[in-house]
């Protein structure tokens, strides 16, 4: 056995085989069950000409076929690839292109999609179609398959070679500032960077793939999470992945609603809830307001948030209905994984800066220009940096890999994916903002996050985005783009007075922009584009 994600996956079934593992949208499989239709898959694909290191994409809404899909392909050595279901055709065509896709499992939903790039698709062969109710017909010019079909005409058995834990694992991101791009891990980086391979708070390690059945045990209770973030988004995926490793149950909702997340939650008696940010936790706690009295939810007793801003207004919300909460707020990145994280009980929400703080993972720290780790207490900005289990590359992109995986003097390799932050006397990481979309106004650096933050305090505020549009004095100036509560009224100058009690004068508002509703990709990050295009007057 290796620490390989499909070693560790059979690991779990064959000590957990009997415990209920996923339940998505009706449906409901044990460890056993899914093992057995994942082999079948898997032996379908290898069948189909798919073999170690070929790509195949995965097109769909969190279901249980998603999760089938990830294990089948690791388990003959491939690579899956997470395909955002909001791309139009262009995006697709690049994905598809870009990500050498050869085999292809896709909701028939999107099958038009897929479809319409047809001729763009050289490498791709092979498509396997999950009925999804919809009466959409499969794409021509492949072989196309039912999916059930391909799970029958499959074996139930193992039967695979050995693995290695150099197998490879691509997470595509979600392309909010740019094209989307592929990070490559090894199977063995990953699962100690975000699959549970170390004690997130101890930094205890995993010395052989066997002792996570150990820890596992350490806790007799299987616990039950519900990720609402779609599955191509990576946090999610680690909750299926990691969650499966110790024989915990995974609860998954195709899309994101919030009364329906409670339903779950009240159902299957979920224990942690994983969200990012405010995109899904005001309307969560929202939701609350107007049914949580009707509801037995006292199961829940953990919410992480990642990825994006989650408020100290938000978190205060939560905990009035869950006094005894406990909130994670986790930061890190496609190309790094967790980099820390705060641990938050009621009454300490408050935020130092543009993001959370946060303690710092035993190879995380703050980096200045020169690619030294900066003092404590200092002041300084740097980035954020993390050693040791790290991604390999981009895939197809070596000018960018070259940019973020850095060899300091020392000869200590980094991922600097360009989150700025400033490393506190304490020892903590207080998270300032993504350097892409960092406004630079009269020579002042301003975070958008932080920014963020303070307009959604503002009680009429319901979401917002912050860009920087063009200032013929300043080079550039602060924009929000905001969402007012239904019913309510936001004006620019009330807006700036309440900033003002929140954030330096320099970061304030200068202007504002009205919308029915903030565009933000599935898992919740904000859509800096479509807002600076809303600013700008190029929508």
């Amino acid at each position: 056995m290796e620490f390989n994600l499909a070693d560790l996956f059979e690991n779990a079934v064959d000590h957990f085989g009997e415990r209920e593992y996923v339940v998505a949208d009706g449906k409901r499989c044990t460890y056993a069950e899914m093992d057995a239709r994942a082999n079948r898959l898997a032996h379908h694909l290898a069948a189909n000409g798919v073999g170690a290191g070929d790509h195949v994409g995965i097109y769909a809404y969190n279901s249980i076929e998603w999760v089938e899909t990830l294990w089948a392909v690791f388990k003959i050595r491939a690579v899956w690839v997470n395909i955002n279901f909001r791309y139009v055709e262009d995006e697709l065509a690049y994905i598809f292109d870009n990500a050498d896709l050869k085999a292809l499992v896709v909701a028939r939903e999107f099958c038009p999609r897929v479809a319409a790039v047809r001729d763009s698709l050289n490498v791709l062969k092979h498509v396997v179609v999950i009925d999804d109710g919809t009466e959409t017909v499969a794409p021509s010019g492949f072989i196309a398959v039912d999916y059930e079909e391909a799970i029958a005409g499959g074996s139930p058995e193992r039967g695979f070679g050995p693995r290695s834990p150099d197998d490879h694992y691509i997470l595509y991101t979600g392309g909010t500032t740019g094209m989307p791009k592929g990070v490559v891990w090894r199977h063995k980086d990953v699962f100690f960077a975000l699959g549970g391979g170390n004690d997130a708070q101890t930094g205890e390690r995993v010395e052989r793939p066997e002792e996570i059945i150990e820890w596992a045990k350490r806790d007799p209770n299987q616990r039950c999470t519900l990720p609402i973030a779609p599955l191509m988004h990576g946090a999610s995926q680690w909750a299926v992945m990691g969650g499966s490793f110790v024989g915990g149950k995974i609860v998954l909702i195709p899309k994101f609603d919030a009364s329906e997340a409670w339903r779950l939650v009240e159902e299957e008696k979920v224990g942690v809830l994983m969200i990012t940010g405010d995109a899904m936790g005001r309307p969560l706690v929202e939701a609350l307001s107007g049914d949580g009295d009707d509801r037995d939810i006292s199961s829940l007793f953990l919410v992480v948030s990642t990825a994006a801003v989650f408020s100290p207004t938000v978190k205060d919300d939560f905990f009035e209905y869950f006094p005894n909460l406990l909130i994670i707020d986790s930061i890190g990145a496609s190309e790094s994984g967790n980099n820390g994280m705060a641990l938050i009980t009621k009454g300490n929400t408050a935020m130092l800066g543009g993001g959370p703080t946060v303690k710092a993972g035993p190879d995380t720290t703050v980096l200045d220009e020169k690619l030294e780790p900066v003092k404590a207490g200092s002041g300084i900005r740097g980035k954020v940096g993390r050693s040791g289990d790290i991604p390999i590359m981009y895939y197809k992109d070596p000018e960018k890999t070259a940019e973020t995986f850095v060899t300091a003097k020392d000869g200590r390799r980094y991922a600097v994916p360009g989150d700025w932050a400033m490393l506190e006397e304490d020892g903590t990481i207080t998270l300032l903002g993504r350097g892409s979309v960092s406004i630079n106004s009269g020579g002042e650096k301003i975070y958008p996050e932080e920014v963020e933050a303070a307009v959604k305090d503002f009680p009429d505020a319901y979401d917002a985005v912050v860009v920087g549009v063009p200032d013929e004095r300043f080079g550039s100036r602060v924009a929000a783009v905001v969402q007012p509560r239904d019913g309510a009224t936001v004006e620019l100058e009330a807006l700036q007075n309440h900033c003002r009690t929140k954030i330096a004068g320099y970061k304030i508002p200068r202007e504002l922009h009205i919308v029915d509703a903030i565009e933000r990709s599935p898992s919740g990050k904000p859509d800096y584009r479509w807002a600076k295009s809303i600013a700008t007057g190029e929508a």
